[in-house]
């Protein structure tokens, strides 16, 4: 379905984005900081829902979409690697990203641990915004299984982002000294991600590809 090279691709990209400091790992860490490492995965395993309500309704949508109106799927791709490009800019301008600050937080019992992180995640736009645009970049309508592509990308994704976010719990105060104090490291990741967005917005803008 993928070669190995456009999945280390998009691994590598994937990793890029949850390097950045985001609501997810803020609200994470900074309950792991409050309530101890049990509270930080009880967060994340309601944030990792959240990212398969997402990736359902996104992988279900494109592939009724993209069914329906082949034409759409050029559209999206180049509108796509447009709000990519947004993105990068939105990264690599001056000021463009906030220094990471985890927040005091009231201790709360397993189940709020689980719904607060199922609702940050759920509530963000930004995540299916960036689902929207970033799976047609990877998408071969040649291949049929639109679905089945969707829902691949879909759980490598989510799979990197637990990773990482669980690494970040399991050393939430380490993680928070180290970014906080670590002015190279904050610009080191604004310009590896802002970076990995636009080669890749310009390498997919200059690749034609057609549905069928």
């Amino acid at each position: 379905m993928f070669s190995a090279r456009e999945l280390l691709l998009f691994s590598l990209a994937a990793l890029a984005l949850v390097l950045t400091p985001g609501p997810n790992m803020v609200y994470c860490v900074s309950r792991s900081l409050t309530q101890g490492p049990r509270a930080g995965l009880l967060s994340l395993a309601g944030v990792v829902l959240g990212f398969i309500v997402h990736l359902l309704g996104t992988a279900l949508g494109l592939t009724a979409l993209l069914l329906a109106v082949p034409v759409a799927f050029d559209a999206l791709r180049v509108l796509g690697a447009v709000y990519l490009l947004w993105l990068a800019w939105q990264t690599l301008k001056p000021g463009g990203a906030a220094p990471f600050q985890p927040r005091a937080l009231p201790p709360d019992g397993p189940r709020k641990l689980f719904a607060m992180g199922f609702m940050t995640n759920l509530l963000n736009p930004k995540v299916a915004m960036f689902y929207l645009s970033f799976f047609p970049q990877f998408l071969h309508p040649e291949r049929g299984h639109w679905l089945a592509q969707c829902l691949l990308l879909g759980a490598i994704q989510i799979a990197i982002s637990a990773a990482v976010n669980g690494l970040l719990v399991l050393f939430a105060g380490q993680a928070a000294r180290f970014l906080n104090r670590s002015p190279r490291w904050i610009a080191a990741q604004r310009w590896l991600m802002g970076g990995v967005l636009a080669a890749l917005a310009l390498r997919l803008l200059a690749e034609k590809r057609s549905p069928g």
